[in-house]
């Protein structure tokens, strides 16, 4: 008798025990298979909510801007800000871009696409500034006009035009700098002085419109 009760105490917790082991070793429901918990998939963002801007820099003629318009592939694309100041793209037409900021040609092109795209996110990026020169004339190697963004001294600019010809008269450069009144500034610049590690304030940084005259 006490051998059948046993049996059957044992067949009922079987069962149980088995059922518990199970339910142990299964993973969580919020676990992989590798025991870690599933990641989270980024949500996609606007790229032009995120876009930090250059506030100051103004845009001028022949920079190269690149034109974002989000989710919209057709609209988005690199102009060049033409000489009379302006940049063509498609829906929104002509835009003055010229004497504007980036953030404030976004908030042009995004008035005229609103009529053709529900609330429009633009981001406008200055792919590269070509409206920022100088000229350097006279007794050098290369004359013309260059970007800025290549040379900040007259040190060099000189450099970057290919140096002095034969007959420089290196004591005798300077600097033509319009003033906000139209008028003009002479700044001199002594090349001899300067390699001598003499008034070595006077290799000035260059802004745009100077032209840097060596006779």
């Amino acid at each position: 008798m006490h051998r059948f009760i046993h049996r059957a105490i044992l067949a009922g917790l079987f069962p149980v025990l088995v059922s518990g082991c199970l339910r142990a070793q299964a993973p969580a429901a919020s676990e992989t298979q590798s025991g870690m918990t599933p990641a989270v998939a980024p949500s996609v963002a606007n790229p032009a909510a995120t876009r930090p801007h250059v506030d100051n820099y103004v845009i001028g003629i022949d920079d190269v801007l690149s034109i974002n318009v989000w989710k919209e592939a057709d609209l988005s694309k690199s102009v060049p800000v033409r000489s009379d100041g302006k940049i063509s793209l498609p829906l929104a037409g002509e835009v003055v871009a010229a004497g504007r900021t980036p953030l404030q040609l976004e908030s042009e092109i995004s008035d005229r696409l609103k009529s053709f795209i529900t609330t429009p996110e633009v981001s406008v990026m200055v792919q590269e500034i070509n409206s920022q020169k100088f000229n350097i004339l006279g007794q050098v190697s290369k004359p013309g006009s260059y970007s800025l963004t290549l040379a900040s001294t007259i040190v060099d600019a000189i450099a970057l035009a290919g140096g002095f010809k034969d007959f420089a008269k290196q004591k005798g450069v300077y600097v033509l700098r319009q003033a906000p009144g139209g008028s003009e500034t002479r700044i001199p610049f002594n090349y001899k002085d300067f390699i001598k590690g003499k008034s070595l304030a006077q290799n000035i940084k260059l802004e745009p419109h100077d032209t840097v005259v060596v006779p």
